[in-house]
């Protein structure tokens, strides 16, 4: 691990690091995060009744738009060619709740983790905004990087459960 913070120059000042020497590879981040919630919200996910809509296509769609719009969220990620988003929501009887897994593609200089971490997240928000309603207690958790590959530095891949 490096003992340098990459986005803090000399002199302690924040800048967005420089990627412009390094080579363009293809990159890919898989990223994926959960949302508890009472059985009765979740059978009402089931039966696509919820009042603002089907809760499942809208955040996959939020994913998707929150990946891509990354580098207007975290101050010093890089606007990247994103060149494939996907986002796949399932119902989990066993927490009970919604698993969110997204997983992104570029070609570039830099890689694609932020932008599968922000997709997860922006679709278990916008879970959680669809049903608030019904259930305030709903809990968004296990937001983490699972892989990524591509780059100097390769594959990363989450070890254990």
């Amino acid at each position: 691990m490096p003992n340098k913070l990459t986005h803090f120059d000399a002199d302690g000042r924040v800048n967005m690091v420089d990627v412009s020497a390094k080579a363009k590879t293809d990159r890919q981040a898989i990223a994926t995060g959960m949302v508890r919630m009472e059985n009765t919200t979740l059978a009402l996910v089931k039966s696509a009744k919820a009042k603002k809509g089907d809760v499942i296509t809208v955040a996959e769609i939020a994913g998707v738009m929150g990946a891509k719009r990354t580098a207007d969220l975290i101050p010093l990620c890089h606007p990247l060619p994103i060149s494939g988003v996907k986002i796949e929501i399932n119902i989990d009887d066993h927490l009970p709740g919604l698993t969110v897994m997204a997983r992104v593609k570029t070609s570039g200089q830099t890689g694609v983790e932020m932008e599968a971490l922000t997709a997860v997240s922006v679709a278990c928000l916008t879970i959680y905004d669809m049903l608030k309603a019904v259930d305030k207690a709903m809990i968004i958790e296990r937001v983490e990087l699972l892989e990524k590959s591509g780059g100097k530095s390769g594959t990363y891949r989450k070890s254990g459960g």
